[in-house]
């Protein structure tokens, strides 16, 4: 193979990603704030003022009408974590997150192992105009999603003790990121993955003590929780909560929806597991199914599910498409009105009424994610034991 002939396109990916964040975060910054005092990138606003707040002792989770538009939501460690951007200015800061919301997926993309270099360029390139989407929210989903594949990365690289922190790493910024424990168990590296994890999160549970005292970090942990309850009433976001609700008519339970993907979660990862050879690991196809369908099930289950998220689960949509030998004309339909609906949906490729009276109540940017991870689920779920072919890179 000439590898000089890889490294042209990998520089050409990774200039891309660079010049997404860099002349997306310049592009708002040149935009400044609205008559409200608020700004573009308001998320990252957000996120930065929780350190602030925790920091001196107030709710991070509560109203600051005057400093910020909405409510900070995530873990008082990822508050912590945003102390270096707290005291950068706008100008830096901006493009310093949104470089941390690229850079880092990109590089973890490029190091999936059981996938051919052809197919990392393919990923990198299939979910960058849907990451510009995040960018241009000022989102976290693309970190989210460089933790889930770093944490995929390590247990094939036979380091569990990583593996383990980046899920909970993922945990604490956005709790469905922990989720990412759940293939790991498929895994030989397990039995050290566990008490690793459990280590980890209790050190990140804890981690805030160096800015407040144990008892100011057991009422943040209150204020939050409160939130959450809050918040878990609120809507139903491009999920198959939303789904059900502007197709059929049905408010589904939310406890209930959840606990149904988690069970078919469950059983997939089950049935994976025993594919296991005598070494204690199953097929390289069927792992890789099951974290394409963990990144589809993290925001389709997600009830508060918002455009900018479905980074994270066209990853999915790539794996799945990928893990066929020769896809079917029907498979490249499907990869196709999933890009065209998530990623395109959103711009004025489509008509402004197309999107404000079809897609938008329709929910349609989920819908083909949605049946994809079903297509997942059953096709893991009919070889309980059964090992699926092996791919020309195992």
């Amino acid at each position: 193979m000439n590898h000089s002939a890889l490294r042209i396109p990998h520089s050409a990916i990774y200039l891309a990603y660079l010049l997404a964040a860099l002349v997306v975060s310049l592009q708002w910054l040149s935009l400044g704030a609205n008559e409200y005092g608020y700004t573009i990138y308001e998320n990252y606003i957000i996120f930065k003022n929780s350190f602030t707040h925790l920091a001196q002792g107030l709710n991070p989770y509560g109203i600051y009408v005057v400093e910020q538009w909405d409510l900070y939501k995530y873990s008082p460690a990822f508050a912590l974590a945003m102390a270096p951007f707290a005291a950068l200015p706008d100008w830096l800061g901006l493009q310093l997150w949104n470089l941390l919301n690229a850079i880092p997926l990109l590089w973890g993309i490029m190091s999936i192992p059981v996938l051919t270099p052809k197919q990392r360029r393919f990923l990198a390139w299939f979910i960058l105009p849907e990451l510009v989407i995040s960018i241009q929210n000022s989102q976290s989903n693309g970190l989210t999603a460089a933790l889930i594949i770093w944490c995929w990365v390590a247990l094939e690289n036979n380091k569990p003790v990583w593996s383990a922190w980046w899920a909970s790493a993922g945990g604490f910024l956005k709790i469905f990121g922990v989720f990412a424990a759940v293939p790991a168990m498929v895994y030989p590296q397990r039995r050290a993955f566990v008490p690793a994890l459990a280590f980890w999160s209790v050190l990140l549970v804890l981690v805030p003590l160096v800015v407040v005292s144990p008892g100011q970090l057991w009422q943040v942990y209150q204020w939050w929780f409160e939130l959450l309850q809050e918040d878990h009433t609120a809507s139903v976001g491009l999920s198959v909560l939303g789904w059900l609700e502007t197709w059929f008519g049905w408010e589904a339970p939310k406890l209930g929806v959840t606990l149904f993907g988690l069970l078919v979660l469950g059983f997939s990862t089950l049935a994976v597991y025993r594919q296991r050879d005598a070494e204690g690991m199953p097929p390289v196809l069927s792992r890789q199914l099951l974290w394409a369908s963990l990144l589809i099930w993290v925001v389709i289950f997600n009830h508060k599910a918002e455009s900018p998220t479905f980074v994270i689960a066209l990853i999915g949509v790539a794996l799945w498409y990928m893990s066929f030998e020769k896809p079917a004309w029907w498979v490249k339909v499907l990869l196709w009105t999933a890009f065209a609906l998530a990623s395109l949906s959103p711009t004025d490729v489509f008509p402004r009424e197309i999107r404000n009276q079809i897609v938008q109540p329709y929910v349609l940017k989920a819908v083909p994610c949605i049946l994809i991870w079903f297509l997942i689920s059953i096709r893991l779920l009919q070889q309980p034991k059964q090992q699926l072919p092996l791919t020309s890179h195992e």
